[in-house]
């Protein structure tokens, strides 16, 4: 995917998310970016790891900068002890309108995963993109205990039964977003 094409769909990402209750700030963007391009195969064009609070992207980490630099998308600086939130720039709406046939192909995906986490904390978002992440590498196969033992393998700090709801809600996920239209 180009980088302005890229751009229009996370920043489609990032205001969907803002509309459900999402906190929005970059922490929601890699979750929700994994969501995509794992579960739905939007081709985002970068790569996950996975790192101490689930799959992350060093490569998107890049590119929301980038987009932060060239006035796409913003911080919305918050009050001590918070982050800030990512939020439309000045340039969002120059690149919806350059872009509208993209945002529109990626539309049901970005909102099937907005509806989904929404206004997710931070702790629910660790879990069921890592959930994802113990699905699609396949160590475990398709059990739900094993894929839970795996995950809370990986993360300790997330109990054997918050595993397995993050598994079941990612299972979940997985059938419902094949009933949405091909991108």
């Amino acid at each position: 995917m180009e980088r302005l094409h890229k751009a229009a769909v996370l920043l489609s990402l990032a205001e969907t998310l803002r509309d459900r209750g999402s906190w929005c700030g970059e922490t929601h963007l890699q979750k929700a970016a994994y969501l995509l391009k794992e579960m739905l195969g939007v081709p985002l064009d970068v790569d996950f790891v996975l790192y101490k609070h689930g799959p992350y992207s060093f490569d998107l980490t890049d590119d929301l900068a980038r987009f932060k630099a060239d006035g796409i998308l913003q911080e919305e600086i918050m009050p001590f002890p918070y982050g800030p939130k990512i939020k439309p720039g000045q340039l969002a709406g120059q690149i919806k309108a350059k872009y509208p046939k993209t945002t529109a192909k990626y539309l049901p995906a970005v909102q099937f995963v907005a509806d989904n986490l929404g206004d997710s904390k931070v702790t629910m978002l660790e879990q069921l993109a890592t959930a994802l992440y113990v699905t699609r590498e396949g160590v475990a196969g398709d059990d739900v205990t094993a894929r839970a033992r795996r995950l809370h393998d990986l993360k300790p700090h997330v109990t054997l039964d918050d595993a397995r709801e993050a598994v079941d809600r990612v299972d979940k996920m997985m059938r419902e977003c094949r009933q949405l239209p091909a991108a």
